[in-house]
């Protein structure tokens, strides 16, 4: 079997603790140097084989998570759970009558508890994160889009945007450990979430 082995430098990427801060609840809150990392496969079939772990605990009182981002254009992804558990976020937002989405209005978010074996499909147009709320390592694969050509490396793949993300610090709910359960708190820069699925997580005033 032949491997060409010139992208095997740029399979690994991490997402540190100084660049998560932006999407923290708790930004000033210490926590690991890394929050989770990246294998990124070559593509096969127009799709990546990719693998993510997280770190375990919480900052602050959030669980660690991914930082999350939108696919751009007609993009849907699927993971798969290898070990672990945690709450998958996928979030819709609101357009204007250009087809833009509106940052700060969110027209439908669904908070989905995911564990060693289960697959979450997420279709095009939803943002998604993944937090961990386990007591150890959370282990997903994923096919998304590879392309080692960016500049970046931890904001692979190109299809992804992270702005939108960064501009309202993260999702329309932080998942938070509260009495030794996942909890949700409320993003007060949204101003309006039209629909959501809250799978009987407390939201904490």
């Amino acid at each position: 079997m032949f491997v060409d082995f010139k992208n095997v430098p740029k399979h690994f990427a991490s997402r540190s603790h100084e660049k998560m801060q932006e999407v923290l609840m708790n930004p000033q809150s210490p926590g690991p140097s890394v929050h989770y990392y990246m294998i990124r496969g070559d593509m096969k079939d127009g799709r990546g084989n990719n693998i993510t772990v997280w770190e375990p605990g919480t900052i602050g009182g959030e669980y660690i998570k991914t930082y999350g981002h939108y696919h751009i254009g007609n993009l849907d992804e699927t993971y798969k759970f290898i070990s672990g558990e945690g709450i998958a976020l996928l979030q819709k937002l609101a357009v204007d009558d250009k087809g833009n989405m509106i940052p700060e209005i969110v027209e439908e978010f669904k908070a989905i508890p995911v564990k060693t074996g289960d697959e979450l499909f997420i279709p095009a147009a939803s943002g998604h994160l993944v937090v961990n709320t386990g007591a150890d390592f959370l282990v997903t694969s994923d096919d998304s889009p590879v392309n080692f050509d960016e500049v970046n490396p931890a904001s692979l793949p190109g299809h992804a945007d992270y702005e939108m993300v960064k501009q309202m610090r993260g999702f329309a709910y932080y998942v938070i450990e509260h009495e030794g359960k996942p909890s949700l708190v409320k993003n007060k820069l949204y101003k309006e979430v039209r629909k959501q699925e809250l799978s009987n997580l407390p939201v904490i005033e």
